[in-house]
C-alpha cells in the first residue's frame, strides 16, 4: 500500500481555541455550581489527633468541611486510583499523614473565595513521626536491584574491553507545571455520577472513582473536553477526584475543585531524582562491545513506581551485544512519584548519551561518526529486525543541517568574537512504538454533519487534526461539520493515552471506520467517485444517516487486550512485538554560548531531525519536537525542585521560583521530519512523536557544555556555580 503525503493543514481546533470556544473542564458552567479547597498537611509524616472545623463551618457561604471522619467508611482504595501501582493511596480515609500536602480535609462552598477563607481556618493537629524526605538521607530505604535487560556477559566483555568509561549521572526531581491546573468537577442526577476532568485517561477516572465510592462503573461518566497540558501528570484518578465526587453525591449539587499550583508540588505526579551509573566497553576502532547501567529511582513509601525502565530505550539504541540493566527504588517519606515526559528515557538518554560522548574524547573520535559506527539493523535485546531504523539517517541529516563538520573537536577551541565560548553537542534518542486497541464509531448525516466517536484524548498535541486528516484522506466528508468526540466514557471506551501511543492507535482505527464507511455508501449509491459529496449521496437515498463502528486492536494484539480496555486497565503492545522492535529516532544538535566571566549557558540553535513515521500533521508534529527541545532545554539548565529535608516541603512551589524557560533562554530550533511511512507497525504508517521529541535533548546541551568550557557536569540542572 502507498501512502500519500499528508497536505499541509491547520489545526483543526486552532479557531476555536484561538476565539476561546473550547471549553476545558473546569471553565463548564453548571447550575447549583459549589466550589472546594483541600486543606493541606503541614507534617511530612505522622498522624491527625485532632481537626477542629467550627471556625471555618461559621463562615459565611460555607456549605459543609469533610474530614476523614466523613469519608472513612465511604472511600475505597482501589488498584485503579493509581493506574494500576498498588497499594495505592486515598487521602481522608484515615489519619495516616505519608508526606507533606497530603489533603486532611475539603471545605466545600458556595464561592471559591469562602472555600480559600474557610480553609485557612481549618484547625488541625498532628502527633509527629521521623521521617526521610530524600534519597541521600539516613532513612532512606533501598531495595534490592532488580535486572531489567540482560544480554550476553557484559562483565567478561566490559573487562576485556580496550577502553572503559565509568561515571555516575543524576537527575534532579523535575515537576510539570502544565498551564492548566488538575481540576474535578463532579454532579449526580438520574441515577449517575458525571465527572469532568481534564486528564489522559477518563477510563481511569470513570472505574477508579466507581471502585472507589463502591458504585457500579455503569453508572459513572468521565469526561475529558480538552487539556491544557497533561505530558504525564494526568494519567491517573487525582487524590481530589473521589473526594469531589463523594460530596457532589452527598450534596446533591455540582462540586469543582481548583487544586492550587503550590498544592500540585505535593498532591500530583512529578519526575522523581535518580542516580545513573554507566559503564561502558569498546575496542579502539570505537566498536562498543559492553554495557552494564545501574539506577537508583526514588520514590515513595507506600507505591511502586517503576513505569517503565532506565534501561528500556537505551538497550535499544545502538548494536551493543553485551549488556546488564539494574534497577532499584529507593524509598522516602514523600509523595508518589509518576509519569513525566518521556519518563525513564530522559534521564537514561542523558546519562547514557552523555556517556558515549566521554568515550568519543577518549577515543579522540567525531561524537557522530562514533554512533554511526555503532549503528545496527537488528535489535541487540532480542535479535529481531526494527519496523524501521533511520536513526544515522537522522544523525547524518541533522549534521548536514547543522554545519556539525565546522565543529573544532577540542574543548574550549571555538569562541565568538566578543570571547564568548561556543560548544556543539550531540545526542541520539528513541522511543517505543506502542499501540492500545481503539473502538471508532463514524456517523455520516445527509444534513452534512459527520460524527465520530473514539478511542483516545485530546491533550493538545493535536490528535483530532491527526485523525481529521486520515479520515479526509478515505472519506473527503465536510471538514467544516466534522465532530470528532474522544476523551468521553460516553462516546467509545476509553484507554489511557501516553507513552506516545495515542496517535498511533486512533489513526489506523480512523482508517479502518472510514474504509467500512466507504465500503458501506459504495452498496448504497455505487462507487464514489473524486469530487463526490458523500452527504449528497447518502442523501439521494432518503437516508438521514448511515453508521458504522469497529474495534481496532494493535499489532499482535488479541481480544484480550479490547477486554482489559473495557475493564479500564491499560492494553498496549510493544516496543518488542513477535517478529518485530518498534521505535520513533531522532537526533539532536546543539549550540551552546557561554559567557567566560559569569559562566552563563545560552542556547542560541538547536536541530533536531526525528523519524516519527507518516506525519499526519507537520505543524503539530513540528511543534512537538520543538517543545520537546524547549523541556530538554530547561531540564539541562533550570528545572530543579528544592526539597527542605528538615520538613519535606518543595519550597520552590510555584511558577516564580521552580525556574523554567521562557522565550528569551529559547533561540532558534529547526525541525526536520523524515515522513518515512512504518508500514510494518500499522496501516496508517505513523508512530509517535511527543515523547521522542525530549529523548536526548538534554544530553545535546551538556555535551555542548563540556564541548565549550572542557568541563564535564554530571547532573541536571547544570548551574552557574557548576561552570565557575
Amino acid at each position: 500500500m502507498t501512502l500519500q503525503t499528508t497536505p499541509d493543514r491547520p489545526r483543526i481546533d486552532a479557531r476555536e481555541k484561538v476565539l476561546g470556544r473550547a471549553l476545558y473542564a473546569a471553565d463548564i458552567a453548571l447550575d447549583g455550581l459549589l466550589h472546594a479547597i483541600t486543606v493541606p498537611a503541614t507534617i511530612a509524616k505522622g498522624r491527625v489527633t485532632a481537626i477542629d472545623t467550627a471556625l471555618a463551618i461559621a463562615e459565611p457561604g460555607v456549605v459543609r468541611v469533610y474530614t476523614h471522619e466523613d469519608f472513612a467508611d465511604d472511600i475505597a482504595v482501589t488498584p485503579a486510583t493509581l493506574g494500576g501501582n498498588q497499594p495505592g493511596l486515598q487521602p481522608m480515609t484515615d489519619t495516616m499523614i505519608r508526606f507533606r500536602g497530603q489533603p486532611v480535609a475539603l471545605v466545600v462552598a458556595e464561592t471559591l473565595e469562602a472555600a480559600c477563607e474557610a480553609a485557612r481556618l481549618v484547625r488541625v493537629s498532628y502527633r509527629v513521626e521521623p521521617f526521610t524526605a530524600t534519597m541521600d538521607e539516613l532513612g532512606s530505604e533501598a531495595e534490592p536491584y532488580e535486572i531489567t535487560a540482560e544480554v550476553g556477559d557484559a562483565h567478561a566483555a566490559l573487562q576485556a574491553a580496550e577502553v572503559t568509561v565509568d561515571a555516575v549521572y543524576a537527575q534532579a526531581q523535575n515537576h510539570h507545571n502544565p498551564l492548566e491546573l488538575i481540576s474535578t468537577t463532579a454532579y449526580w442526577g438520574a441515577g449517575k455520577l458525571t465527572i469532568l476532568e481534564g486528564t489522559q485517561n477518563t477510563s481511569a477516572i470513570k472505574f477508579g472513582t466507581a471502585g472507589a465510592l463502591g458504585f457500579a462503573p455503569s453508572t459513572v461518566d468521565a469526561i475529558s473536553p480538552y487539556v491544557g497540558g497533561a505530558f504525564g501528570q494526568k494519567t491517573v484518578l487525582q487524590l481530589q477526584s473521589a473526594l469531589v465526587s463523594r460530596a457532589a453525591v452527598l450534596l446533591g449539587r455540582p462540586v469543582k475543585l481548583v487544586m492550587p499550583r503550590a498544592q500540585l508540588f505535593h498532591t500530583a505526579a512529578y519526575r522523581p531524582r535518580s542516580n545513573h551509573r554507566i559503564q561502558l566497553g569498546a575496542s579502539r576502532d570505537g566498536r562498543l562491545v559492553a554495557t552494564i547501567y545501574e539506577s537508583d529511582q526514588q520514590n515513595a513509601r507506600y507505591d511502586h513506581f517503576y513505569g517503565t525502565s532506565h534501561n528500556e530505550m537505551v538497550s535499544h539504541l545502538y548494536g551493543i551485544a553485551n549488556w546488564l540493566g539494574r534497577e532499584r527504588l529507593i524509598r522516602v517519606d514523600t509523595s508518589p512519584p509518576g509519569y513525566m515526559r518521556a519518563p525513564h528515557e530522559h534521564p537514561a538518554s542523558f546519562a547514557f548519551e552523555s556517556a558515549i560522548d566521554e568515550l568519543a574524547y577518549l577515543l579522540e573520535m567525531d561524537p557522530v561518526v562514533l554512533r554511526l559506527v555503532n549503528d545496527t539493523d537488528r535489535d541487540p535485546i532480542t535479535g529481531k529486525p526494527y519496523s524501521s531504523r533511520t536513526l544515522a539517517r537522522c544523525l547524518e541529516r541533522g549534521a548536514e543541517l547543522f554545519g556539525w563538520n565546522r565543529r573544532n573537536p577540542a574543548p574550549r577551541t571555538m569562541t565568538a568574537e566578543d570571547g564568548t565560548l561556543i560548544g556543539w553537542g550531540v545526542a541520539a534518542g528513541a522511543y517505543k512504538g506502542s499501540m492500545c486497541p481503539a473502538i471508532a464509531r463514524l456517523r455520516i448525516q445527509a444534513n452534512g454533519v459527520t460524527r465520530l466517536f473514539i478511542t483516545g484524548h485530546e491533550m493538545g498535541q493535536g490528535m483530532r487534526s491527526a485523525i481529521a486528516a486520515e479520515l479526509m484522506e478515505v472519506l473527503p466528508v465536510n471538514l467544516d461539520k466534522l465532530d470528532i468526540q474522544m476523551g468521553d466514557t460516553r462516546a467509545a471506551a476509553q484507554h489511557l493515552t501516553a507513552g506516545s501511543w495515542g496517535t498511533g492507535s486512533a489513526v489506523p482505527a480512523t482508517r479502518a471506520v472510514a474504509e467500512k464507511m466507504k465500503a458501506a455508501l459504495t452498496e448504497l449509491v455505487g462507487e464514489l467517485r473524486e469530487g463526490d459529496d458523500v452527504h449528497r449521496k447518502l442523501m439521494s437515498t432518503k437516508r438521514p444517516m448511515l453508521e458504522v463502528e469497529i474495534e481496532q486492536l494493535g499489532l499482535d494484539q488479541t481480544q484480550a487486550a479490547l477486554d482489559r480496555m473495557r475493564q479500564g486497565a491499560p492494553a498496549t503492545a510493544g516496543p518488542i512485538y513477535d517478529e518485530l522492535v518498534a521505535f520513533s529516532w531522532i537526533a539532536h544538535f546543539v549550540e551552546v554560548r557561554v559567557d567566560p566571566t559569569t559562566m552563563r549557558v545560552r542556547v542560541p540553535r538547536v536541530v533536531s531531525v526525528a523519524d516519527c513515521g507518516r506525519v499526519m500533521n507537520r505543524r503539530t508534529a513540528t511543534s512537538q519536537v520543538q517543545g520537546g527541545v524547549v523541556w530538554g532545554i530547561g531540564a539541562a539548565l533550570q528545572e530543579a525542585a528544592e526539597v527542605d529535608p528538615r520538613y519535606g516541603f518543595i519550597q520552590n512551589n510555584d511558577l516564580a521560583d521552580y525556574v523554567v524557560p521562557v522565550n528569551a533562554d529559547i533561540g532558534d530550533i529547526t525541525v526536520e521530519l523524515l515522513d518515512i511511512p512504518d508500514l510494518q507497525l500499522n496501516a496508517s504508517g505513523v508512530k509517535g512523536v511527543g515523547e521522542v521529541a525530549m529523548v536526548g535533548a538534554s544530553a545535546a546541551v551538556a555535551n555542548a557544555v563540556f564541548h565549550a568550557t572542557g568541563k564535564r557536569i554530571r547532573h541536571l540542572p547544570i548551574r552557574i556555580e557548576d561552570l565557575l
